[in-house]
Parts: structure tokens; C-alpha cells; sequence
């Protein structure tokens, strides 16, 4: 009763090529790769970038020694 037939899907596909056409379909899983890969290329990318250095003159606020003063 919860699975489809093959003719269940047959009927699916043929709405998704009526709807969006036989054209679209491909372009729109080019869009989709290009995505990926970019979102692949980003995470490689921030991976390979060392984190910022501490910067040695900064000076840290001692919230205890303000109030003192």
C-alpha cells in the first residue's frame, strides 16, 4: 500500500516534463552541480587559509584593574 508502482513513476515523470520541460531539466542540474563545486571549492579554500596570528602589542582589558583605579 506505501509503494509506488513503476507506473506511478512513469506517470510522475511525465508531469515533471510537462511542467518544466525537456530542456530545463538539464539546465537546471548544470545550475545544480556548478553548487556544489563551489561550495566544495569555498570549503577547500577557508581549509587552506591559516587563521589570523594574535597580535602581540594588543593589549587585553583587565575589567578587575579598571575599577580599582
Amino acid at each position: 500500500m506505501g509503494s509506488f508502482s513503476v507506473w506511478h513513476w512513469l506517470i510522475v515523470l511525465v508531469i515533471v516534463l510537462v511542467l518544466f520541460g525537456r530542456g530545463k531539466i538539464p539546465e537546471l542540474m548544470g545550475d545544480v552541480a556548478k553548487g556544489i563545486k563551489s561550495f566544495k571549492k569555498g570549503m577547500s579554500d577557508e581549509d587552506a587559509t591559516p587563521p589570523p596570528a594574535a597580535d602581540a602589542n594588543a593589549k587585553t582589558v583587565d575589567h578587575k584593574a579598571d575599577e580599582t583605579k
